[in-house]
């Protein structure tokens, strides 16, 4: 049976959205440190209190916001993975191209990549990015070495080692002043980094 919200927590609900919502565009815009805990509750309409009760303040709030397109981003990884589940080398492809249009866009590529390593530090940073892709990447590169596309390796050492490929490729789409085609060029060596480990 479905709990039933109390209008208390749907009143929480509704006002820390609010603030994720107000913080978002904020924080792609100017940024994490030009951005002030009043603007951001005067952006959301809501006071000060209901920053630090929600978020325990603006940093908190950023990792909301982080974290929020962090999920959209996988879901639309696994979505895309999903659509071509009979085959693991295209699942992985499909998967990979999913991540790296997540990466070009101006949200997320301002947030999640150039901003989050500021606002979080690297290690939050870093803990946060493994924790929504690691294990998908984990699992993806299983599942490839158990259908012979892949020789078999140690796989946490093979999934920590692309996991670092692919962030630099991600960090490199959202540095460059073109990125739409540092999206196909990071495409492009993504993809021949899977072909050089096949089997």
């Amino acid at each position: 049976m479905t709990a039933v919200k109390t209008r208390r927590e749907l009143y929480a609900e509704t006002t820390r959205q609010a603030l994720i919502e107000a913080a978002r565009p904020l924080f792609a815009d100017r940024g994490y440190t030009a951005v002030s805990a009043e603007e951001l509750v005067r952006q959301a309409g809501l006071t000060r209190g209901a920053l630090y009760h929600h978020f325990d303040g603006k940093q908190g709030l950023f990792e909301a916001v982080f974290e929020e397109l962090q999920d959209a981003a996988a879901q639309a990884v696994t979505t895309a993975m999903t659509a071509v589940a009979d085959d693991p080398a295209a699942r992985a492809r499909a998967g990979l191209a999913a991540y790296l249009d997540a990466c070009a866009r101006p949200e997320f590529r301002e947030i999640v990549l150039k901003q989050a390593p500021i606002a979080l530090g690297h290690e939050r940073w870093q803990e946060l990015d493994v924790r929504h892709f690691g294990g998908l990447l984990r699992d993806t590169l299983t599942s490839l070495m158990d259908e012979g596309h892949l020789t078999r390796r140690p796989v946490d050492m093979l999934s920590r080692a692309l996991f670092g490929a692919i962030t630099e490729l991600a960090l490199a789409i959202a540095q460059s002043d073109d990125p739409a085609t540092a999206r196909a060029e990071a495409d492009d060596i993504a993809a021949t980094l899977l072909s050089g480990l096949s089997a």
